[in-house]
């Protein structure tokens, strides 16, 4: 009798449930964000596209409609707990939605709080599919007026070129940013002697943001107004939507206080300049002062620009410029890791404010939920390690050293309690977004705290770590992955996939997707010679071609005299060496390369080859060959960066056959695109000219 009261009290609940309705176009026009017009994608006409509204319980009907021009298009529903059908991760959980095409997605919302929805096809998201989602609770209880703020990066780059430039290895970012490492910028912040350290160490130089931006933007604007009356308390929902930018947040009238996280309600602290990975969401309050107009900044990390929020009227009253990192200073960069904020977790907030750094870590050591979040039953946790590996020079991200394609699945079983215990053991932040779960965020593994928060989206910072737990309660195949877009894209993902599939099953996972193959190169037309790279990389494989062609007027036949001066005749005459290879990556130190030689060099011919690279302490690049001809050859490489664009390089080769041969010379950075060169070659001579990167 009692299970059939239950199912007949669900089957109520089910027939009276409010159907809420929407309807989302996604498709591409031009926007001007950052005061350009750019191709773009909107939805609904705009970016972001519209807030969702919800009650919980409602049960939500969306259809999603393709009227891009030549591309699939997804939507994932970031942190609702909804059915495997409709997470919306093309191949993997749902169909793509096609070229003209619709979707309706249908599910019941399970939980209140604030979500976002965003584009999980390609660097969609990069360009402007995303939007805010809010469920209000049954109960209604709230402030009375509320706002949704989503926070996101803007380039007026296509997507792709960042992460082709990205890709190459550039520091054209850097140097937009004016963060760029180099030997005098060291010796001016007195880090010289660690600039040469990290060099030493095979470290590449430290930024905590991959890529240049040309705005930075609350709902699609860089500066917007919020309705406040004095004395009024606002709730303001703040979304990470972001690609690839964590965001300080600020009001200038005071601390924050935040009362919930990922859309889960926390007991209410206070905290003045609040970091916000990507992906994540933050509930906190605010209370317009009786005068002025006041300002709330979100930030970019790197300290390359802000988007504002204002309120109130009359005098204005700004926030505190964010300072820029130094990136010199390993010191200086990993200190808030030992996330010194809270050690104990006990502090009270008066005590938490005073001790407060410039740049602090999210407060996870503070966040407590408002009810016991322990998973019942008893069951012993099982620990997975998850080391966060990757490469910045190459650009290659991945976990436990193999990206998405070479390792795609973590198994876990239906009931079992799972901890991650995730290890950064790279230099740059990772935010780790879980699909279709809520997990423990455990600050103390060996004694868990039984308010623990509970979370889908975490930031580990660099060389640090984070452990998570969570119930196996659900079914299928589920995402896990760092959140920056294009880490994500470079193989810093797994399939989070339930083992009762059977022992043949595999996720499906689109390698396109997340090893995609871009076309690249970099190469100089001088006076006197031409060389450079042609090649068709992804995260482990480069095929192409290198050369190195010099020309020479030789002296041709005897010299005649009828008179007057002595006459010869001149011809121009190119040598050449050009290298059609394939390059294997195997990690930061180490790589692999076959290929064939041709060549019209002196006692030379054409021939295979086979050798090796490998970086040696001081960042040289050392390289060793055998041919096919039974001959051998070394050579020793280094680039020094001495200012932002001004730097030097120099190669020493020894050839069994063709000897000793050594070039040495600077490049001036005019842009993306483009550098000047000057070069001298032992084999060539000297001249200069022009560098061009596509």
């Amino acid at each position: 009798m009692k299970t059939l009261i239950f199912f007949a009290l669900i089957l109520s609940a089910t027939l009276h449930a409010r159907v809420v309705e929407y309807d989302l176009t996604i498709a591409e026009t031009t926007q001007s964000p950052a005061g350009k017009l750019v191709p773009a994608l909107t939805i609904n006409g705009g970016i972001p596209g519209p807030v969702l509204r919800f009650t919980e319980g409602d049960t939500a009907r969306i259809t999603v409609r393709n009227a891009l021009n030549r591309e699939d298009t997804s939507t994932h529903w970031h942190g609702l707990l909804v059915p495997n059908v409709e997470d919306g991760v093309p191949g993997l959980t749902t169909p793509r939605i096609a070229l003209g095409q619709s979707r309706v997605f249908e599910f019941p919302l399970r939980q209140s709080g604030t979500y976002w929805y965003h584009s999980h096809t390609g660097l969609q998201e990069q360009r402007g599919v995303y939007g805010g989602i809010v469920v209000s609770p049954r109960s209604g209880k709230g402030t009375a007026r509320e706002h949704v703020l989503v926070l996101s990066d803007w380039t007026n780059e296509r997507p792709s070129e960042v992460m082709k430039t990205l890709m190459r290895g550039s520091d054209w970012y850097a140097i937009r940013k004016g963060s760029s490492q180099n030997i005098l910028g060291a010796a001016k912040s007195g880090y010289l002697k660690q600039y040469f350290k990290r060099e030493w160490s095979r470290l590449p130089p430290m930024d905590v943001s991959d890529v240049a931006y040309d705005a930075f933007l609350i709902n699609g604007q860089r500066r917007i107004a919020l309705d406040g009356k004095p004395g009024e308390t606002l709730r303001l929902r703040l979304i990470n939507a972001g690609a690839s930018t964590y965001f300080y947040v600020e009001s200038a009238t005071g601390p924050l206080t935040i009362v919930a996280n990922d859309g889960m309600n926390v007991r209410p602290i206070r905290q003045k300049r609040l970091l916000i990975g990507n992906g994540e969401t933050y509930d906190v309050l605010v209370r317009v002062p009786p005068s002025g107009e006041w300002e709330f900044r979100a930030s970019a990390n790197d300290g390359t620009g802000h988007a504002s929020a204002f309120f109130g009227k009359g005098q204005p009253h700004p926030t505190p410029t964010l300072a820029r990192p130094n990136g010199y200073s390993m010191s200086v960069a990993l200190a808030a890791v030992l996330d010194q904020l809270d050690e104990t977790g006990t502090l009270t907030d008066a005590q938490a404010l005073a001790q407060e750094k410039k740049r602090p870590l999210p407060p996870y050591r503070r966040l407590h939920a408002t009810r016991d979040t322990r998973i019942p039953g008893g069951k012993v946790p099982r620990t997975i390690p998850l080391h966060l590996t990757g490469d910045m020079m190459r650009y290659i991200w991945s976990i436990n050293g193999k990206t998405l394609n070479e390792d795609s699945t973590i198994l876990v079983k239906r009931g079992e309690i799972v901890r991650f215990e995730i290890i950064n053991d790279t230099m740059m932040a990772h935010p780790m977004h879980l699909h279709g779960h809520f997990f423990r965020l455990l600050m103390d593994p060996a004694a868990p705290a039984k308010d623990a928060p509970l979370k889908h989206t975490v930031d580990v910072p660099p060389m640090s770590r984070r452990t998570i737990e969570f119930l196996a309660d659900e079914e299928k195949d589920w995402f896990f992955h760092c959140h920056v877009l294009y880490h994500m894209h470079s193989g810093m993902a797994r399939v989070v996939s339930y083992d009762d599939q059977g022992p043949n099953h595999k996720p499906r996972i689109d390698r396109r997707e997340h090893d995609a193959i871009s076309l690249m190169a970099d190469f100089s037309i001088q006076t006197h010679m031409t060389m450079g790279m042609a090649m068709a990389q992804n995260s482990r494989n480069n095929f192409g071609v290198m050369w190195d062609i010099g020309w020479h007027h030789e002296m041709m036949g005897e010299p005649v005299q009828h008179g007057g001066p002595i006459h010869t005749h001149t011809d121009e005459e190119a040598m050449y060496e050009v290298d059609a290879m394939w390059q294997r990556y195997i990690n930061p130190r180490w790589s692999t390369m076959v290929g064939y030689r041709f060549t019209n060099e002196e006692d030379a011919r054409d021939r295979a080859f086979a050798g090796v690279m490998h970086v040696l302490p001081g960042m040289f690049m050392a390289t060793a060959t055998v041919d096919s001809e039974g001959d051998a050859r070394f050579s020793l490489a280094k680039n020094l960066q001495l200012t932002s664009r001004l730097g030097a390089f120099g190669r020493v080769e020894y050839d069994t056959n063709t000897e000793l041969m050594w070039t040495a010379g600077a490049t001036y950075t005019l842009s993306q695109r483009a550098s000047i060169i000057t070069q001298y070659d032992s084999d060539h001579g000297f001249g200069g000219g022009l560098q061009f990167r596509f």
